[in-house]
């Protein structure tokens, strides 16, 4: 019985697994689930997991918050060094253009809960607090 070469390149490759060794998924399980969840599409259709991606398709599908869209360049079914799986796809200049602007509205206009330093005060902050408060009060009472 002869056992197959891992390295050897395959011809037919599942849609949640190319997109796994394509490193645009961290495991092949949250590839599947955003497929199974309707974002990811195959040439301007809704894919399916067991979709076997060919090389000139064109993927459209959301990665974290952004929207991107690629075109098949080589089928692999084994992720490799981050330089290999970038020779299985294109990304185009309107996926390019649109992350880019999206990365600039966030330096532009950046989340303002980002910007807290502290969270709640501790114990010990709400009981200096208490004691500043009791020792200068402002009301019209103290006159």
């Amino acid at each position: 019985m002869k056992v197959p070469d891992r390295e050897a390149p395959t011809e037919r490759v599942r849609l949640d697994k190319w997109l796994w060794a394509a490193r645009f998924f961290k495991t092949r399980a949250l590839s599947a689930e955003a497929i199974d969840k309707g974002r990811v599409s195959l040439n301007g259709q809704v894919a399916k997991a067991s979709r076997e991606p060919r090389v000139g398709d064109t993927l459209e599908f959301r990665q974290g918050n952004e929207w991107r869209t690629v075109v098949v360049r080589g089928l692999s079914a084994v992720r490799g060094p981050a330089p290999v799986a970038q020779q299985l796809y294109e990304e185009t200049a309107e996926s390019l253009a649109r992350r880019a602007a999206a990365a600039e509205q966030r330096r532009l206009a950046p989340e303002p809960a980002l910007a807290q330093t502290q969270g709640r005060p501790t114990k010990r902050d709400r009981r200096t607090l208490k004691d500043w408060g009791d020792r200068w009060s402002a009301s019209l009472d103290d006159q």
